[in-house]
C-alpha cells in the first residue's frame, strides 16, 4: 500500500512532518485529496484516538483513522492535550519520490 508524508510549514518556523497516512491503491490528485482530507480537524481531531474528551464526556471522534499515524507529539499546555492543526494552504504532502504543495485548490509540484 502507498503512503503519504504530510509535512505542515505554512505557520511554523520550520517545516515538521506530522503524519504518514496510508492512501492504499489511490494514485495521483486521489492520493493527495485523501491525506489532505484525512488530516482535516470537521468532527474531531486527526491526530486523536477513536475516542475524545472535552467537558469531561469521552465522545466519538469523526476524524480519527486507522490510516494515519502521528509523528509528532501533542501539545500539552496546562495539563489539556492538543491535537494537531488541519493541514492548510502552504503545507506539503510528499507521495512517492514528489513532493506537493497544498495549494488554495488542489496541489501543485515542487
Amino acid at each position: 500500500m502507498a503512503q503519504a508524508v504530510v509535512i505542515h510549514g505554512a505557520f511554523e518556523d520550520t517545516p515538521r512532518t506530522v503524519a504518514f497516512v496510508e492512501v492504499g491503491e489511490r494514485t495521483g490528485s486521489d492520493a493527495l485529496e485523501y491525506a489532505y482530507r484525512r488530516t482535516q480537524n470537521i468532527e474531531g481531531s486527526w491526530s486523536k484516538g477513536p475516542v475524545i474528551e472535552w467537558d469531561g464526556e469521552e465522545h466519538d471522534n469523526g476524524d480519527y483513522s486507522e490510516d494515519i499515524t502521528v509523528m509528532q507529539p501533542l501539545h500539552v499546555r496546562e495539563g489539556v492535550e492538543y491535537g494537531h492543526r488541519s493541514t492548510s494552504v502552504g503545507d506539503h504532502i510528499l507521495f512517492g519520490t514528489v513532493k506537493y504543495k497544498v495549494d488554495s485548490f488542489g496541489f501543485s509540484e515542487l
